[in-house]
């Protein structure tokens, strides 16, 4: 996952400063070494780590820490602060004109960094906005190009403008221009081609695009794990072309961070959006104050809550909550539930953003709760017919051999997953009378001792079937 290197080795630098009670000048500076380590092992520009650190120590080794009841924590604050800093303190969001004018936002690039299939999941954004998109095939270079844009653009419900590999860029981006006005179409998105590495011919080409067509938002797409590469690419497009943004991709597969906490600071062009994932839906608004969060492993608990209401269905999961509450959850509703965390993801995606879950944490959890074993969780449920996913309690040792020769598994895991679901079931029952009945729980409170433990064998009881006990 994103930044888990980085993550693990600033959480352990945070806890031995949590373990001390008074915080000394030498002890900061310790700390700030192992800091600096860190950074420059996630590939963050040299440059910038050292504008940080000293940033950091100025603040850090003043009389309001040193006097602090807790400094360890007032030292983690300030990191924390001057992270957001690095990453651009507010957000930035690509501003569209009013949807009777027409907003052109061109992607450029390197070949290989995503540049397409982002394209795609820009213009999913902006439909789901309202608006009218049109994705525009301008890279008449690379085969198959112009059909990946297509099949991406079918997929997002959105129009794809292509007049084949015969004709110039700049031809074909008036052209579009031309069609968006005359479809009405209020945002235009220019894909243009890329190369193995920067040259003058490609330079020239988005030049001359620039030239002819009025661009609102020139966006540099670059891989994130290419670290200092990505950078040096951010820099020069900067300079060459002129670019008004960037976008991060694959950082779901970037465990050291460098680039995405050195872009801003190298170029000063904000960060717009990071790509999380291969789905068209994965592309993820760049809010730093969230991501300095996930790298410091506090979470980002508001990212969750929006990934949850965009993915599931609020009428559907009350009907489950109810059923929770009468423990009628069935193997439907479980079944249901692996789907919604699909949606959302993932188990890796959710564990991602939740507090303290960095490092060897995060590694164990995800084992625990391998992608593999719920493949086959599902294989196991789909195998049942709806009378016994609707009433568990029918499930004899005939019907499990059944089941197990149709999910193509040993009966010991239908078994399992059986006891599983019951000690999950024990638990939801549980944690429903936690929450209350009208539906407001305790979240936002500190949870007590017991109820962290009946989540805690709760969740282990899923994932592992270990029996269930409070």
């Amino acid at each position: 996952m994103a930044f888990d290197s980085l993550s693990e080795k600033l959480q352990n630098v945070f806890k031995n400063l949590r373990g001390k009670g008074r915080l000394t000048e030498a002890d900061v500076k310790a700390a700030l070494k192992e800091v600096k380590l860190a950074l420059l092992e996630a590939d963050v520009s040299f440059k910038v780590v050292k504008q940080f650190i000293k940033a950091v120590e100025a603040r850090a080794v003043g009389t309001d820490v040193m006097e602090s009841l807790t400094p360890g924590q007032m030292v983690i604050k300030i990191v924390n602060e001057e992270m957001v800093n690095l990453m651009g303190s507010e957000t930035t969001e690509i501003k569209l004109r009013p949807s009777n004018e027409i907003t052109v936002i061109m992607m450029t690039g390197l070949q290989g960094a995503g540049k397409t299939t982002t394209a795609a999941k820009l213009a999913g954004k902006f439909k789901i906005k309202g608006r009218k998109v049109l994705l525009t095939a301008c890279d008449v270079y690379r085969p198959a190009a112009i059909k990946q844009l297509q099949v991406n653009g079918e997929k997002q419900g959105v129009e794809v403008f292509s007049m084949g590999d015969q004709h110039k860029p700049v031809d074909i981006a008036k052209a579009a221009m031309e069609h968006a006005k005359k479809q009405g179409m209020s945002v235009v998105i220019l894909d243009t081609a890329g190369r193995l590495h920067i040259d003058e011919a490609m330079m020239e080409e988005l030049q001359e695009i620039k030239a002819n067509v009025h661009v609102d938002y020139s966006i540099l797409v670059v891989d994130s794990m290419t670290g200092q590469d990505a950078v040096n690419v951010a820099t020069t497009f900067s300079e060459k072309v002129g670019i008004d943004g960037v976008i991060l991709t694959k950082l779901d597969g970037d465990t050291r961070g460098g680039a995405a906490l050195s872009i801003r600071a190298v170029t000063g062009k904000p960060i717009l959006y990071v790509g999380m994932g291969e789905k068209l839906s994965d592309l993820e608004q760049f809010y730093p104050d969230r991501m300095a969060s996930r790298i410091l492993g506090m979470g980002d608990i508001l990212t969750m809550i929006e990934k949850a209401q965009e993915s599931i269905d609020e009428e559907a999961s009350m009907k489950m909550v109810q059923k929770m509450k009468k423990n009628q959850f069935d193997f439907e509703d479980y079944l249901e539930s692996m789907h919604q965390m699909k949606k959302m993801g993932g188990i890796g995606a959710l564990l991602s953003m939740m507090p303290g879950m960095g490092g060897n944490q995060m590694k164990q959890l995800e084992d625990a709760v391998d992608e593999k074993k719920m493949a086959r969780i599902e294989a196991i449920i789909l195998s049942m017919t709806v009378k016994e996913r609707q009433n568990p309690d029918v499930l004899n040792p005939s019907r499990k051999r059944r089941i197990a020769n149709g999910a193509g598994v040993d009966i010991s895991e239908v078994n399992r997953l059986v006891k599983q679901f019951e000690q999950s079931r024990k638990m939801m029952k549980q944690m429903s009378g936690m929450m209350g009945g009208k539906g407001k729980g305790r979240f936002g409170k500190k949870w007590n001792v017991r109820e962290a433990a009946i989540l805690r064998q709760g969740c282990k009881a899923i994932t592992d079937g270990i029996p269930f006990t409070t």
